[in-house]
């Protein structure tokens, strides 16, 4: 999209949740569009993000014209997620081409809730733990990644970005345990399913 749109003013930024530009590097290799690295998990506060990916459409003026919601830029995750990319896609190419806006400012505003005082908590256990653990104190970094996650046990941007912080398989099968009770929970998400203002 980031190099099929570009001649229309339009422009791909990643931001990637990771502990560092090494645990990147291997999946930014061959893209085109800029990848800023926030191991504090800063965008996920100002933007109530608690799943990844996802994507907010910002335009032009700085205005948020589709705010979070699930996305994929390909199929590969299809069967696990159920969600198409190409929708999604195509729904861009009508804003960035026809002006097209997905929803209206007021509806936009309100369509992604607040972080809970729990999820606030958690982000701010996350980083805590995170600094620990650049500091080399394993323990006092596990104790606030397991507090992040209890405060905050739906939330992947924490629950899952702690997972390979504290030794364990993102993939594995604490990953697809928490899938589940995930699941079991309603799949809670702040922001808009995949198929919502397309």
């Amino acid at each position: 999209m980031h190099d099929e749109l570009a001649d229309a003013g339009f422009t791909v930024l990643g931001v990637a949740l990771d502990d560092s530009s090494d645990a990147v590097r291997p999946w930014v290799d061959n893209i085109s569009f800029p990848v800023l690295l926030d191991p504090n998990h800063l965008v996920t506060e100002l933007f109530a993000i608690s799943n990844v990916p996802t994507v907010i459409w910002i335009d032009e003026d700085d205005r948020i014209v589709r705010p979070n919601g699930v996305a994929f830029g390909t199929d590969m995750f299809k069967d696990f997620t159920g969600a198409e990319a190409e929708p999604h896609l195509n729904a861009v190419r009508r804003w960035v081409r026809d002006g097209e806006l997905p929803l209206t400012a007021d509806d936009a505003r309100g369509r992604v809730g607040d972080l809970s005082p729990n999820e606030i908590l958690a982000r701010l256990h996350f980083r805590v733990a995170a600094q620990a653990r650049h500091q080399g104190d394993e323990g006092v970094a596990r104790r606030h990644f397991e507090t992040a996650v209890e405060l905050a046990p739906h939330d992947w941007t924490i629950r899952r970005a702690a997972m390979p912080l504290m030794g364990d398989d993102p993939f594995g099968q604490k990953f697809f345990d928490m899938y589940t009770e995930w699941q079991q929970a309603g799949s809670p998400y702040h922001g808009l399913g995949p198929s919502e203002a397309l």
